[in-house]
């Protein structure tokens, strides 16, 4: 655990009412004309949740913090659109805002899980968007797990993955801030998480009970789950296309099928590098320092 203080991050919120009948929400800091950031989340967090990392970047970048639908402060939107949807959407949202805001700056994107699968999406879909890019532990389903998660959902199957059924059992109600983050502590996903980024998840992936009892999960584990049991369309024709000079920084310790498709990604693509550090899945949240500086280093090459 790090124990060096998280610079104050002043943000400003941003709303996006989509052509999909919901409203996209999200931060981004006071536009200053450093080359943007821009942010997407893993399944079931939202922007903030990163703070302590990012806070690290945000002398060096302007920040564009993007929640996904039903994630954060945006909308639940009824049925989740699909990773390839969220992906253009997140897309849409930013060059909506972009030029009043932050003008021609050079943007660099950064993702992490989910979020990073989805900056792989839009890269691929905008090659000419970002400069550059890090992905933080993409979750890049290989070509045998993509097939068998569509012929799931086709089949009515999918929902009965091992991480969609573990999402639907998550707990999602306490009865304040600091219950939740204790009884979260040193446990799964959040093991070894520095205090900052624990209480960063207390303060921004939880909002009150709609009955005013207690706090609830702002991203439900029916959303959650929903992700975990759909998959992204064409996600290797995607990772095949994307132009920009990307960095593939994976853990040690994460899911077993990220290390080989981030190796497969990297000799079938040029602009792709892959770099290994240690800890599992949400590394940059048990070091966020120690993340944001190696981020910097790919991002603003010497």
């Amino acid at each position: 655990m790090q124990n060096n203080a998280t610079p104050s991050l002043p943000l400003l919120p941003w709303a996006f009412e989509t052509d999909q009948g919901f409203t996209l929400r999200g931060w981004h800091t006071p536009p200053s004309g450093k080359p943007v950031l821009h942010f997407l989340h893993g399944n079931s967090f939202c922007g903030r949740v990163y703070e302590p990392m990012l806070a690290h970047l945000a002398a060096d970048f302007d920040l564009w913090l993007s929640d996904v639908q039903g994630h954060g402060d945006s909308d639940l939107g009824g049925r989740f659109k699909g990773w390839n949807v969220s992906a253009e959407l997140a897309v849409k949202a930013f060059q909506a805002h972009r030029n009043k805001l932050f003008g021609q700056a050079p943007v660099m994107a950064v993702g992490h899980s989910f979020g990073g699968v989805l900056s792989c999406l839009a890269m691929a879909e905008h090659p000419k968007l970002f400069t550059r890019a890090v992905v933080l532990d993409p979750v890049i389903f290989s070509a045998a797990i993509v097939l068998g998660m569509t012929v799931a959902e086709l089949a009515g199957m999918a929902a009965h993955t091992p991480l969609a059924r573990a999402a639907r059992k998550r707990r999602s109600h306490w009865p304040d801030r600091h219950t939740a983050v204790e009884s979260l502590r040193g446990r799964g996903t959040y093991k070894g998480w520095a205090e900052e980024a624990l209480q960063a998840f207390g303060e921004h992936a939880l909002r009150p009970a709609d009955d005013g009892d207690g706090v609830v999960l702002k991203c439900p584990p029916s959303r959650e789950a929903e992700i975990f049991s759909s998959a992204p369309v064409g996600l290797w024709s995607a990772l095949r296309r994307v132009q920009t000079p990307t960095t593939l920084i994976h853990a040690d310790k994460t899911f077993p099928f990220i290390v080989p498709s981030a190796q497969q990604w990297a000799a079938s693509n040029r602009h792709v590098t892959v770099r290994e550090v240690q800890g599992g899945h949400c590394f940059m949240q048990v070091e966020p320092q120690a993340t944001a500086q190696l981020v910097r280093t790919c991002l603003l090459p010497s």
